[in-house]
């Protein structure tokens, strides 16, 4: 009889590699011989998992935004901040980052592993609609594309092993890389009866964009063995890939709340969705006569998230601003559409057996304007801080960091920033691999440019 391995890609999302094996007999065999191996492995997203917008600006104030999106990039962060825009505007974000990751497994193993990446993350346009067919009410449209997720990671360790009979060690070389990113058509307005108040909305179609929605996890293996009394040896290699695809459809509703001139209050809500997930799994080895290959379809619940923001105008040159978001991390689920088996993706075990709380991060962010009466330019200066904890076994793992970030505008042709941010946890990922005695120390490095282009128009009110 064949046996189907099932090995659960899991959502340590910032974490680390499992293999977790559920074998589950398949009644339709006809080769005794032989083994097919369908294996899901851990879901990890090694960047920050929870949900946050884009720009370097918004990332220069530590991701403080909700209450300002006062750009393009709005669509992201708050829909209902788009109504401050007064200029039809394109925007494009590049970002590349660098991780080094301290992986402990064990009291007497420790590998040190970097890995670093490049890619767009951000493009879009927005235009003003009631600036061009003379509405009374602000209507604004934004179209973009945002890079969400990066998986890149590479990890080379050794796992030794003694019993009774055998000696055994093994070595690991694993690579993961891909992405995630989402279409995004927001549509913003305030009404000149209720102007303190905007409302937005985002449709994000999670479909292949600039890059495609994939990501692809290959582990080669190398295994040495030796029976105590014989002295026996044996030398096996094994090589997978685990492959897959990622589809979905979500939105992001939100509002923005002029309380008094000097305080605004943003709220965003991004709503749970199913994601379909088709995954295939490919395995050569030399225990193995021919390879194994599988294909299964999954439903991904992605969990509801939520925030609030609060920004305080001090002046017209000086911005202070505090954001609090909440993920569901408790609701994130995946299911086989095939046996309806549901287990939690933090995990990889069966719900029930999981104890996944929802994480909060707080964010707080300030921005200085500096002004000359002898220059048309302004120039822009950033600080944020933030704490971003990632979902685990027991309680959430916890990440902190800060960032810093410069710019300069004319506020009628372009605005131009860059933003850097240090991103740090230490004793992470300990539900990951608790057999091993598994935990990292992170540190990643991020660096964000941002250029935003505005055409015709009336003058935008509040440059950047």
């Amino acid at each position: 009889m064949k046996k189907y391995a099932v090995r659960v890609q899991v959502f340590n999302i910032v974490i680390a590699i499992c293999f977790f094996l559920i074998f589950v007999p398949d009644v339709s065999a006809a080769d005794d011989s032989a083994k097919d191996f369908c294996a899901t492995e851990r879901f990890e997203i090694p960047s920050s998992p929870n949900p946050v917008g884009s720009g370097a600006r918004a990332l220069g104030m530590g991701g403080a935004f909700i209450a300002i999106a006062d750009d393009a990039t709005a669509a992201s962060w708050n829909p209902g901040g788009l109504t401050q825009l007064r200029k039809p505007e394109i925007s494009v974000v590049g970002a590349g980052f660098y991780r080094f990751e301290d992986n402990t497994y064990g009291p007497e193993n420790e590998e040190k592993e970097e890995v670093s990446k490049a890619r767009f993350n951000y493009l879009s346009a927005a235009i003003p609609i009631h600036e061009f067919i003379n509405l009374e009410h602000y209507l604004i449209f934004s179209a973009n594309y945002q890079y969400l997720y990066d998986f890149k990671r590479e990890w080379k360790f050794s796992i030794p092993e003694s019993t009774t009979y055998f000696d055994k060690k093994t070595d690991y070389d694993y690579e993961l890389d891909g992405s995630l990113g989402a279409w995004g058509f927001a549509l913003a307005t305030r009404t000149k009866w209720l102007p303190q108040l905007s409302l937005g909305v985002t449709v994000n179609t999670w479909e292949d964009g600039i890059y495609k929605n994939e990501w692809k996890a290959r582990r080669h293996e190398e295994t040495w063995s030796t029976e105590k009394e014989s002295k026996e040896a044996q030398f096996d290699t094994s090589d997978t890939t685990d492959h897959y695809s990622f589809s979905g459809t979500n939105f992001n509703i939100g509002f923005l709340w002029d309380v008094t001139g000097k305080i605004t209050v943003g709220g965003v809500l991004k709503t749970p969705f199913k994601a379909d997930v088709k995954y295939k799994y490919t395995e050569e080895s030399t225990s193995r006569y021919e390879p194994a290959i599988c294909e299964d379809d999954f439903t991904m619940e992605m969990p509801m998230s939520y925030g609030l923001g609060f920004a305080y105008r001090h002046s017209d040159t000086f911005t202070v601003s505090l954001d609090i978001y909440k993920t569901d991390w408790d609701k994130f689920t995946l299911k086989d559409n095939n046996s309806n088996d549901e287990i939690s993706p933090v995990t990889g075990a069966p719900l029930a057996e999981s104890d996944i709380d929802p994480t909060v991060q707080v964010r707080a962010g300030a921005e200085w304007l500096f002004v000359s009466p002898h220059s048309k330019y302004k120039k822009a200066f950033c600080l944020g801080a933030f704490y971003d904890p990632a979902p685990a076994q027991g309680h959430p793992d916890n990440f902190f960091g800060f960032s810093v970030g410069s710019g300069i505008a004319d506020g009628e042709v372009f605005s131009f920033d860059v933003a850097y941010q240090y991103r740090f946890g230490n004793n992470v990922g300990e539900s990951v691999l608790q057999h091993w005695g598994f935990s990292q120390d992170i540190q990643e490095h991020t660096v964000y440019a941002s250029l935003i282009i505005y055409f015709g128009g009336k003058k935008k009110q509040e440059a950047n």
